[in-house]
């Protein structure tokens, strides 16, 4: 990756990552934690489901919202993974219409999800209104 990129082994600060500019997808697990926090810097997702809830969510993101592709489906988790399947997977994310397609998919949420965080819109008024629940 040297003079291309980085690879972060240990934490990162997955937000900073996924909001800066450069970055084209995100290999996820499919928590959900790290499925809205893709979707709403607009980041695609190649989904890779380890467990729990994260196989269902990979289909959300994949077949339901479009803005990812699977790495690896589900009903394949006890099979070994070639470095060639996720190469292959990763171009197909960053360099290919099909990848295109899905990246200007993945803006539309994450345009109406900043949105609706912006002041006096509906999630900072509920946000306002439970600060002040909780606090009285």
């Amino acid at each position: 990756m040297e003079g291309v990129g980085i690879v972060v082994r240990n934490w990162a600060p997955q937000l900073e990552i996924l909001a800066h500019k450069s970055t084209g997808g995100f290999k996820s697990h499919c928590g959900w934690n790290s499925c809205l926090e893709s979707i709403t810097m607009g980041v695609p997702i190649a989904a890779w489901p380890m467990h729990s809830d994260q196989p269902l969510n990979a289909i959300f993101i994949t077949e339901i919202l479009k803005v990812g592709m699977f790495v690896r489906e589900w009903i394949k988790k006890e099979e070994a993974m070639k470095a060639s399947t996720i190469k292959n997977v990763v171009e197909r994310l960053i360099a290919s219409e099909e990848g295109d397609k899905i990246r200007k998919r993945a803006e539309e949420p994450s345009t109406k999800v900043q949105q609706s965080m912006e002041e006096g819109n509906n999630s900072s008024k509920e946000w306002d209104s439970f600060i002040a629940h909780i606090t009285r």
